[in-house]
């Protein structure tokens, strides 16, 4: 384990040699060569910044050494006030390139006790009030929740067409025989039309798993452009579905009246705790998918009193799905990391064990759990085809009409900006579910003595 140094054995220079400013960047590129050199134990290193080298680690066959090429010396001063987060915004402002993503974060999650000196005390002061923040300050709360929404996804119905699949379903697919699996696309290869299949596989999945029959009444909390809805009213089903994104309601209001199911599909554009009093014990069934991270531990007790209330007593059932965090690293101070400060703002990841306490302690019995799956492995190859589609599909009239939303796209740099935030979030989330550093939870409750069939 060690260093190695290029010929010129030259220390890189700042961006401001000679000021106070410089000498901080240089005493923060050497403390943080040290800690590489003593925390990084496993796969290799490469840092080039100017015409200096730095390797750190050893050879991991058959994982390939990634390269780190510093661009601008500020790089390291993000590193020393963000810590990882500092290293994303690196990555995705152009301070650094990294010439394999994937590898990097590999790297990163195979070494991350001893790089976790990286960490300066100010970067844990930030984490800090970030995660109180979250945990229970104002985030979530209803002034919080419809700017949060709005973050996460009325970026511009155009963009997200250009990597979700037909019926856009902003979640987990689930990868059947048909498309050769999770790994199909790394073993086969992928396919046109393999996304659209595994969706609606899933869709098809869920409606099961909330026992919905024709004529039954479903709510949807969270309807993203209305494919589970759609789907629901093809099967003969009332839904209200309710949404915070003026963006999504727009265009599965557009979607239903072309599927001919306005008469039995309505979106509402309003949020959890404010349903309608008449809406009271209405429900057949409720489906969330992915959509709890954005109520956080502070509001679970509303959140679940709100599926009681809405479900009728007698054959009621829940379907909710999140993004979770495993127990040995739950917590429920989660500081602000990248895809919180960029895609999806103040979410919260409990563990499976956390909800389902949660769940009992709102609602005291009256729902119970029926079952709970893993389905995080689902999410990789969903990750890398979304990764696959952006690369393919966001050029033409889909930049032409986000340039005219947003016109500092029509800046070079701004818009490589945002290609990479995009790039690193599809690489960043596709390692944490193949890794297991996160998982994807569904959970099924439903109404005490509720058989899913007679068997007596």
């Amino acid at each position: 384990m060690g260093v190695t140094t290029s010929t010129s054995q030259k220390a890189a220079t700042s961006g401001q040699p000679g000021t106070v400013l410089g000498w901080c960047i240089d005493y923060i590129r050497a403390g943080t060569f040290s800690t590489l050199s003593q925390g990084l134990k496993r796969g290799q290193l490469i840092v080039q910044e100017g015409t200096d080298t730095q390797t750190f680690g050893t050879p991991d066959p058959p994982r390939k050494a990634v390269c780190l090429t510093v661009r601008d010396p500020n790089f390291w001063m993000r590193i020393f006030l963000s810590h990882d987060l500092g290293l994303s915004e690196g990555y995705m402002y152009g301070d650094c390139d990294i010439s394999d993503l994937k590898g990097f974060m590999d790297l990163w999650l195979d070494n991350r006790e001893g790089l976790d000196a990286l960490e300066s005390t100010i970067s844990s002061l930030i984490n800090y009030y970030t995660a109180m923040a979250i945990k229970g300050v104002y985030r979530q709360n209803l002034a919080m929740a419809k700017m949060n929404a709005s973050a996460s996804y009325d970026v511009s119905n155009a963009f997200m067409q250009c990597f979700l699949s037909e019926e856009m379903m902003y979640s987990a697919a689930f990868w059947g025989p048909e498309e050769n699996g999770p790994r199909g696309d790394l073993s086969v290869g992928p396919s046109a039309g393999d996304l659209e299949s595994a969706q609606q596989r899933k869709i098809q999945d869920y409606l099961k798993q909330a026992r919905l029959r024709p004529g039954d009444r479903l709510l949807e909390v969270g309807s993203g452009w209305g494919a589970v809805a759609i789907a629901a009213g093809k099967l003969g089903c009332t839904v209200d579905s309710v949404t915070l994104s003026s963006e999504q309601k727009k265009l599965a209001d557009e979607r239903i009246a072309a599927a001919g199911l306005s008469d039995r599909v309505r979106i509402h554009l309003c949020d959890y705790r404010q349903l309608p009093s008449s809406w009271k014990n209405s429900f057949d069934a409720f489906i969330s998918c992915e959509m709890i991270e954005a109520v956080g531990p502070k509001n679970y007790n509303d959140y679940f009193k709100v599926v009681d209330w809405a479900l009728k007593k007698d054959r009621g059932t829940a379907v909710i799905s999140s993004t979770t965090q495993p127990e040995h690293r739950y917590t429920e101070m989660q500081y602000e990391d990248f895809a919180r400060r960029y895609h999806w703002p103040n979410n919260f990841a409990p563990s499976p064990t956390s909800l389902i306490v949660a769940v009992q302690k709102a609602v005291n019995g009256q729902l119970v759990l029926y079952s709970v799956e893993d389905h995080g492995l689902h999410y990789c190859r969903t990750l890398r085809e979304w990764g696959r589609r952006f690369e393919k599909n966001f050029k033409g009239e889909a930049l032409e009409t986000m340039q005219a939303k947003y016109a500092f796209l029509q800046d070079p740099q701004s818009l490589e900006t945002f290609k990479r935030k995009w790039r690193y979030l599809f690489v960043y989330a596709e390692v944490g579910y193949a890794r297991a550093y996160t998982s994807l939870h569904r959970f099924t409750f439903t109404r005490p003595e509720n058989v899913v069939e007679e068997c007596a």
